[in-house]
């Protein structure tokens, strides 16, 4: 941040990355731009060249908010963006303390078939897992990022569970990170699994869980700022890796967190005085408010270890059809298999609470789990009786 007479100023980074996105290094170029459009448009306030080229200064570099309807018109012109886009709500008010604490969950599954399983569990003496929801095995693994974990199930799944204790000045920066990441921890699982294999197997995708630990706001902020953290992406442009992506993705969480945020895909799996609870195609988040009364972390994990292990099966099983082969399954794996595999997921235990109710039903729905399950079970019992 730049100082002045003592104070901060925050430099508007989504006005200079488009200026440098169109060509002009300098000011002065586009302040040239700008008079030429606000002439050609007929914009009769448009100021002189001079003072456009001053304001563009207080402007980029923060002494000056851009409040002139007529600087708002002209900056949408030039850079051929929405004022959205460009100035976003700035009205929602942020907490007093500096960051968040978070510790994000990877779940990055990888279908490498029963006979390679039975390989890693005798190679890297995995061991069997007590307390999850399906009959796995698992071991520590060395990664840069933090603690982790190799899962593999017998059907042919292996999952890396990442886990990495993080901390945000806002939900913007996690979403950067969590882009940039997310490439170089698929890389690196696929790389681990050919060292261990010997052929490669490419990871097919990263599904991510956030526990939050500290949060940085109170009230509806801490809601919105949950609902957006649950689905971040949507702080991002989908050409998102120019030098103006922090910037802009901080101007869209300013404005959400002004405006409130709304998700038909959310689903709230939060019960009041508790515990504060979404998920997402994109993710799940998870804040214990009362955490003697709350889900324990270990319980959060385990439903996604289930989920994403019978959800990379499917995955699989869907693509081999998909590709136009069948699929080639031991008959302990295959359809009937699957049934039972479906009725642990969808049935409610004796014993289960209504927290671990809400959360395994809201996994259920937002990842689309029950119904690729009736696809792999319609395919393999055709191919059974077949």
């Amino acid at each position: 941040m730049s100082q002045e007479d003592g104070r901060q100023f925050r430099p508007n980074l989504v006005l200079i990355d488009h200026r440098r996105r169109r060509g002009w290094e300098s000011r002065r170029k586009a302040a040239r731009e700008l008079h030429r459009l606000g002439q050609k448009h007929g914009i009769r306030e448009t100021p002189a060249l001079e003072s456009i080229e001053k304001a563009m200064y207080r402007h980029e570099t923060g002494r000056a908010a851009i409040t002139d309807p007529v600087y708002r018109q002209l900056y949408c012109l030039a850079y051929d963006a929405t004022p959205h886009d460009l100035f976003g709500a700035f009205e929602a008010v942020e907490d007093s303390r500096d960051h968040f604490v978070v510790r994000s969950h990877k779940f990055i599954p990888t279908f490498v078939g029963t006979e390679a399983v039975v390989r890693l569990i005798a190679d890297l003496d995995l061991t069997p897992q007590l307390g999850q929801w399906t009959d796995c095995h698992s071991t520590s693994v060395e990664h840069p990022g933090g603690p982790c974990d190799m899962y593999a199930w017998p059907f042919g799944v292996v999952i890396y569970h990442l886990v990495e204790e993080l901390e945000f000045p806002n939900v913007a920066a996690l979403a950067v990170w969590r882009q940039a990441s997310y490439r170089d921890n698929m890389l690196w699982t696929s790389d681990d699994l050919e060292a261990h294999l010997g052929t490669p197997h490419p990871a097919s995708y990263i599904l991510g869980a956030y526990w939050m630990v500290k949060p940085l706001w109170s009230g509806g902020l801490l809601d919105t700022a949950l609902r957006i953290l649950c689905t971040p992406k949507v702080l991002l442009r989908r050409d998102s890796d120019g030098d103006g992506t922090l910037g802009h993705a901080e101007l869209v969480e300013r404005s959400l967190m002004a405006e409130g945020y709304e998700h038909g895909e959310i689903v709230d799996f939060g019960i009041k005085g508790v515990s504060s609870g979404y998920a997402s195609w994109s993710g799940v988040v998870y804040y214990p408010t009362a955490p003697d009364r709350a889900l324990t972390e270990g319980e959060f994990v385990a439903c996604e270890l289930a989920t994403q292990s019978l959800w990379a099966y499917c995955e699989f099983l869907n693509s081999q059809i998909e590709a136009g082969r069948d699929p080639v399954v031991p008959p302990e794996y295959g359809w009937r298999f699957l049934r039972g595999m479906r009725s642990r997921m969808t049935t409610p235990r004796p014993r289960e609470t209504g927290q671990h109710r809400s959360l395994r039903n809201a996994v259920l729905q937002t990842s689309d789990l029950v119904p690729h399950l009736a696809q792999a079970i319609e395919t393999l019992r055709e191919l059974n009786e077949g």
